[in-house]
């Protein structure tokens, strides 16, 4: 398969199989190319997904497309066949080509983005060499922030003899008290240095208003660091509509690009506040590079980042985000308001995207909602996934992806439906 007929061609043969051609809908507004089963049926046949379980446990790691794994396989045979030689001389051009292109993805100077092998790799490093804090400041983070941020806040905390503070995000949120939550947090801190938000969580999948919580932290002196790892990809997306200092994301989740790509973001003007890893010297200490040093990566997974990019490409960003919405809006508006379903995910525009979460007859203990997913998945054919960490408790999270219809989220809906009259 040559790499120039790869994507828009009428057809694309992968192995023995032909895929049918991506042609959305000429001048379909997003929200009317979302209910077009027929378009996303030709979407769906682009990916290999597992038969006997509807999975609607995207948010784990995405899929790579069938054109992206075929790119995929190329570049591994092609960097084990030529070997040093190719890696020595042939990949550094190819690397910078593809920093060049993740940047201008998400709206980034080249200069500003390195690699890493996911966002809790890059988050890590912006955290744990972030250099502004010192005995009696303050770090922050939020009940919903990833579990290993959380961690990587509180050693930075106890390592810079730092206060930490914390803080719960409403329940159920809407986006002014949101607002009110970290304002009434700051004003309590007012040494606060440091500021960690999750813009989509992994727990429930509420989009915090980044931007207006960064206009409300700047002012005071307040650094942020993004944990963007579900972001990009997930809703259309770009390092200005963040507005924030550092940013760390994936690639392999809503990008689909393969295992162990993500990105560290730092503006240019606040390179200085982190630390060089480890001493970094193979990198000048007024590179980006010199803040993350991973080794030896995989080379083929680099390559194929601009094969993902291009694929979603092809459905357009807008489309995608306008589809994953409509899906998770089909089951959720079935089953809002019965009896014994609390969804914990607004719905408000700017709130949510795919991903949601609920919990049955209020009950937030872990056996309950382990055993909830585990009925899904026995009783239904359904894999979701529990979620821990929240303030009022567990819960189970429910992430659709392009390869899922409507009838898949009819079926959650109905599923849900039934466990809940069991009561």
């Amino acid at each position: 398969m040559k790499d120039a007929a790869l994507l828009g061609a009428a057809s694309l043969a992968v192995g023995s199989r032909a895929l049918p051609a991506l042609e959305t809908p000429a001048g379909a507004a997003p929200q009317d190319v979302a209910r077009d089963e027929a378009f996303w049926a030709r979407v769906a046949a682009q990916y290999q997904i597992t038969d006997g379980v509807t999975n609607m446990e995207a948010g784990y790691f995405g899929l790579m497309s069938l054109p992206v794994l075929e790119a995929f396989h190329r570049n591994i045979n092609r960097a084990n066949r030529d070997s040093s030689y190719f890696a020595r001389r042939e990949y550094p051009a190819i690397y910078t080509s593809v920093r060049q292109k993740v940047a201008a993805f998400v709206g980034a100077k080249p200069t500003e983005l390195t690699f890493s092998r996911n966002a809790t790799e890059a988050l890590q490093a912006l955290i744990g060499q972030y250099n502004k804090v010192g005995p009696g400041d303050t770090i922050m983070y939020a009940d919903l922030d990833y579990n290993a941020m959380q961690w990587s806040m509180n050693e930075l905390a106890q390592r810079r003899g730092a206060k930490l503070a914390t803080l719960d995000i409403p329940e159920p949120a809407s986006h002014d008290a949101i607002l009110a939550a970290y304002q009434k947090a700051l004003d309590a801190n007012p040494r606060t240095k440091l500021l960690l938000l999750t813009h989509c969580n992994n727990k429930t999948g509420l989009l915090l208003p980044v931007k207006d919580i960064v206009a409300l932290a700047r002012p005071r002196g307040i650094d942020v660091v993004v944990d963007a790892a579900h972001s990009f990809g997930q809703v259309p997306l770009s390092m200005a509509a963040l507005d924030a200092d550092f940013v760390g994301l994936n690639l392999h989740k809503w990008i689909g690009a393969p295992i162990g790509a993500g990105a560290m973001y730092i503006r240019e003007d606040k390179l200085g506040a982190i630390d060089r890893a480890h001493g970094d010297e193979s990198a000048p200490i007024t590179s980006i590079d010199s803040r993350l040093h991973t080794g030896t990566t995989n080379f083929a997974t680099v390559m194929t980042i601009p094969d993902a990019l291009d694929f979603q490409a092809t459905i357009g960003l807008e489309n995608k985000g306008a589809r994953l919405r409509y899906l998770r809006d089909r089951w959720v508006s079935k089953v809002r308001g019965l009896k014994g379903v609390d969804v914990l995910t607004p719905d408000a525009p700017g709130l949510v995207g795919a991903i949601t979460a609920f919990r049955l007859h209020g009950r937030g203990d872990r056996t309950s909602n382990q055993a909830l997913a585990r009925t899904l998945l026995d009783e239904f054919g359904i894999f979701t996934f529990y979620r821990t960490g929240l303030a009022k408790g567990d819960c189970v999270r429910v992430t659709p992806a392009l390869y899922n219809s409507a009838a898949d989220a009819d079926k959650l809906a109905a599923a849900i439906a039934t466990i809940a009259a069991r009561g």
